[in-house]
């Protein structure tokens, strides 16, 4: 593949932002098989592909829903019948970003759609469409190829698809302007045979004479003709078999891995070929030649290594049903997802994105234990927020059904308003808009963490395959939801830490004007060794930066112990370079093999001068009044906690009324690939063209400039201070 073709395909001239739902009457008023059917087919037809759908905005939800598809059985796309807006899949993608997206094949698609890869891990190649004007998004379009389509879109199926894609829109803006909008048609069986036509006589007496058994199935697997040698190989009569898939009728065939073989054979359009055990011994080979209207399937018994083969007794055990591919594909994306999740809130996005649309619930919430009583963790969905909210502290043994699951470890599925009234009686009316609910309990390392709630607007059956698909999502993200809850409570108490060793305000001193920011870095603990102080020294103002090395309590509670000194020796009137010798030999009594960089500063705004002294710590860079930047050379000595007998000079410079000191440690500057010269002549720069604004402005724009050059990797402390005029 080419790198960057992502970047190249062409964009669908429609607003940005993101696509608004047109009013639409509920899903189901409408339906027009006139429009979406043979649109669907002409967009096929005209760049030869194999198999396609069309998708359509839900009314007042960020979801795409199925409305039609040709080529392939729908079932196969039953884990994408509906599918959020924000959901990591082409179609989804293709109208986010108002783009044709391409998928140019297997690996690719693996690379950069791996849900999809783990459940259909098929040769086939992709492109999904935005079905919008210029005012109104609708949905979106897909269609595929089988495996043997060239890696790359050409031009010429590129432009069909863009211009069929946009008379479609027009269409339905179309419609929708005459209040009849399109919301659903039938799926195109595409060179489906017609009703009432019969094979020729001599094709059939033929393939009756036929040793090998023969098959023909339609796109959904279901039997069409069985010649009489699949029926005495099979050991079914023939009438058993039409009209039924083969492994309905054959319970020794319900196996996914045999299903997975018919799969691979519609999506990727290559013959395919498996082996399977008929009760008691016998082995047979199914040949499967897949077209654009169903499978061919020739069967005859197995020859070499398998016809002889000994049969397990797992084997000769009676074939239990097969694991749904709705229920594979949901726990694979979920599953997926829920390893990015890093926070509470992110496990709470994640179901809300990545389930809510796939199950069709409405609202969700998340509620746990915490002393005696519930705590709402997070919720979307509910048009009043507050009703969730009133749950919050509600007592565990209150009457209701998250109190009832959070207790009993089982899940409650109330399939309407009646079935809740019956179950709980005592449950305080709550006016969620809802009309039944599933209650999962989220149970992690054998102990409840919380109650999952999915609530649905209306009525709905809760079948023994929807169940169990719904209580092992819970169990994913009841893992999920431990390990985040574990990560809030160490960022809550690295945080606390933090703040705790930083001063909470700079204060106000004569002729001063400061501003400080404090940046943890993007990984690890938000928690650091970098630290910053303004502080009266007698009738003075006096500064300091530093960074202790490390990124964890230790480091932040050295870098506490160091300030403190700093404030300890600053108070008894020594000079900067005193203050630094004193702070290194404490360094060195505590023995902690911790070092330390620093800067400390004397100002003085009435004589318009400032007395440095550092250890090893970025030189600070002095705007003057004209605008003028340069780094001010303190003649640094080492870095504290090396040496005992280390000397830090007294450095004096001008500091002019109007000119602006800049103190910051490393990683405002250093990061792994970057030049430190680039980025300290950005820096400089910047300070020199903002250097007038309050210090606040300056202070956001140069961490803005910072994360726009690229990816914060250390804590960044920052100190800005400005020589006011005399007259101020």
């Amino acid at each position: 593949m080419q790198a960057g073709r992502e970047e190249a395909e062409e964009v669908v001239p429609v607003p940005d932002g993101p696509p608004p739902a047109p009013s639409r009457p509920d899903a189901g008023q409408w339906t027009d098989e006139s429009l979406l059917a043979p649109a669907l087919f002409a967009m096929m037809d005209g760049v030869r592909a194999h198999a396609g759908g069309i998708y359509l905005l839900a009314p007042g939800e960020p979801v795409l829903e199925m409305a039609v598809m040709a080529g392939l059985p729908r079932a196969f796309a039953a884990p994408w019948e509906r599918v959020g807006l924000g959901a990591p899949i082409p179609v989804a993608e293709a109208l986010r970003e108002r783009r044709l997206v391409w998928v140019g094949g297997e690996e690719e698609m693996a690379r950069r759609y791996p849900r999809i890869a783990l459940v259909l891990p098929y040769p086939f190649t992709l492109a999904a469409l935005p079905v919008a004007t210029t005012g109104t998004a609708f949905g979106s379009v897909f269609v595929t190829w089988p495996g043997a389509h060239p890696p790359e879109l050409s031009d010429w199926e590129r432009e069909r698809l863009l211009s069929a894609s946009g008379r479609l829109a027009r269409s339905l803006e179309q419609r929708t302007a005459e209040g009849r909008p399109v919301r659903r048609g039938q799926d195109v069986a595409i060179g489906a045979p017609v009703a009432g036509v019969s094979s020729a006589v001599e094709a059939v007496r033929m393939v009756g004479r036929l040793p090998d058994g023969l098959c023909s199935l339609d796109l959904d697997g279901r039997v069409t003709y069985a010649n009489g040698a699949a029926s005495r190989l099979l050991g079914v009569p023939v009438r058993k078999l039409l009209g039924h898939p083969l492994w309905r009728t054959l319970p020794w065939l319900e196996d996914p891995v045999h299903q997975e073989r018919h799969r691979a054979a519609l999506i990727s359009r290559q013959p395919t070929s498996f082996t399977a055990l008929r009760p008691p011994g016998d082995w047979l080979t199914f040949r499967l030649h897949p077209s654009s209207n169903g499978v061919s399937v020739c069967v005859s018994p197995a020859r070499g290594p398998a016809a002889r083969a000994p049969v397990p007794d797992a084997v000769r055990a009676a074939a239990q049903p097969a694991v749904g591919l709705v229920a594979i594909s949901h726990l694979v994306n979920l599953s997926g997802a829920l390893t990015e999740a890093v926070c509470v809130q992110d496990v709470i996005d994640l179901v809300a994105d990545e389930i809510m649309p796939a199950v069709g619930s409405r609202v969700l919430a998340v509620v746990a234990p915490e002393a005696g009583r519930m705590r709402v963790l997070g919720h979307r969905g509910y048009a009043d927020p507050t009703i969730v909210d009133r749950y919050d502290g509600m007592p565990m043994s209150s009457p209701t059904p998250a109190a009832q699951v959070l207790a009993s470890g089982a899940p409650a599925f109330l399939e309407s308003e009646q079935e809740m009234r019956e179950c709980f009686p005592d449950r305080p009316p709550v006016s969620d808009g809802m009309a039944a609910w599933a209650y999962l309990p989220l149970i992690a390392s054998g102990r409840p963490v919380g109650t999952c709630v999915l609530g649905y607007p209306q009525p709905h059956r809760f079948g023994a395959d929807e169940r169990a698909l719904l209580t092992s999502l819970g169990g994913l993200i009841a893992q999920a939801l431990e390990r985040a809850r574990l990560y809030d409570a160490k960022h809550r108490l690295a945080h606390g830490l933090q703040s705790a060793l930083l001063p909470r305000t700079l204060p106000e001193l004569p002729g001063l004007e400061a501003a400080a920011r404090y940046l943890a870095g993007t990984e690890g603990m938000d928690i650091g060794g970098d630290f910053y102080d303004l502080l009266r020294v007698g009738d003075r103002p006096a500064a300091v930066i530093g960074d202790v090395q490390g990124h964890n309590v230790t480091a932040a509670g050295l870098m506490g112990q160091v300030r403190t000194a700093v404030r300890a020796y600053s108070a008894v009137g020594q000079s900067p370079g005193q203050v630094m010798e004193c702070t290194n030999r404490l360094l060195l009594d505590l023995d902690v093999e911790l070092l330390a960089s620093c800067v400390y500063l004397h100002l003085d705004p009435a004589g318009e001068r400032v007395m440095a002294a550092g250890a090893g710590h970025p030189q600070p860079l002095l705007r003057e009044p004209d605008g003028h930047v340069r780094p001010l050379d303190l003649a640094q000595g080492p870095l504290l906690g090396i040496d005992a007998e280390a000397v830090y000079r007294t450095v004096e410079f001008p500091f002019p009324p109007g000119s602006v000191l800049m103190l910051y440690t490393d990683g405002l500057v250093e990061c792994p690939g970057t030049d430190v010269d680039a980025e300290l002549a950005a820096l400089s720069d910047h300070l020199g063209a903002a250097g007038d604004l309050p210090l606040d402005r300056v202070a956001d724009g140069v961490l803005a400039l910072t994360s726009e050059r690229r990816l914060r990797t250390d804590d960044i402390a920052l100190l800005l201070l400005r020589s006011l005029p005399r007259s101020r």
